[in-house]
C-alpha cells in the first residue's frame, strides 16, 4: 500500500473524530495528515511528506489558538431575551428581587432599573435566575 493512501485513511480518521467532538484541532491535525497525503502522491519520499504534514499541523494549531470561535469565552445569547414575566412576589422590593411567573414556574429574578410594574422583560439568564428589566431589550 502506498504511504499517500495512509496518509488519507489517517486524515479522514482525524476529521470523522473532530466531527464527534466538536474540536477544530482535530481537523487540523486530519488537514495535516491530508496535505502530507499530497505530498505522497506528487512522489515524496516519506520524510518530505511528514515535514509537509508536521509543518501544517502546528501552523493549524497556532492558527486556531489565535483566532478562538466566536462563541468561546462569550456566552451564547438566551432564547428566554425578550420574553415577558409577570411578578408572582417581591422578595426585596427596595433591592430589585422577586419571585416571577415564567413558563409556568416561579424563578428568582433580579430586576435591573425601575421596580414600578408587575410585567417585565428578560434581559439575560444565570443559572436558574433570571435579569428582568421593565424596557424591552
Amino acid at each position: 500500500m502506498d504511504n499517500y493512501l495512509l496518509w488519507v485513511m489517517a486524515g479522514i480518521a482525524l476529521i470523522i473524530a473532530e466531527l464527534l467532538t466538536g474540536t477544530f484541532f482535530l481537523l487540523v491535525l486530519g488537514i495535516a495528515a491530508l496535505s502530507g497525503a499530497a505530498m505522497g502522491w506528487l512522489g515524496q519520499g516519506f520524510w518530505p511528506q511528514a515535514l509537509v504534514a508536521a509543518a501544517v499541523a502546528v501552523a493549524g494549531v497556532i492558527w486556531v489558538q489565535r483566532h478562538p470561535r466566536s462563541s468561546r469565552g462569550e456566552p451564547m445569547a438566551s432564547l428566554d431575551a425578550g420574553q415577558v414575566v409577570t411578578v408572582d412576589h417581591w422578595t426585596d422590593r427596595a433591592g430589585g428581587r422577586a419571585r416571577v411567573r415564567y413558563r409556568d414556574t416561579l424563578w428568582d429574578a433580579v430586576v435591573e432599573g425601575a421596580t414600578d410594574g408587575e410585567v417585565f422583560h428578560i434581559t439575560a439568564v444565570e443559572g436558574n435566575t433570571l435579569r428582568v428589566s421593565s424596557r424591552r431589550h
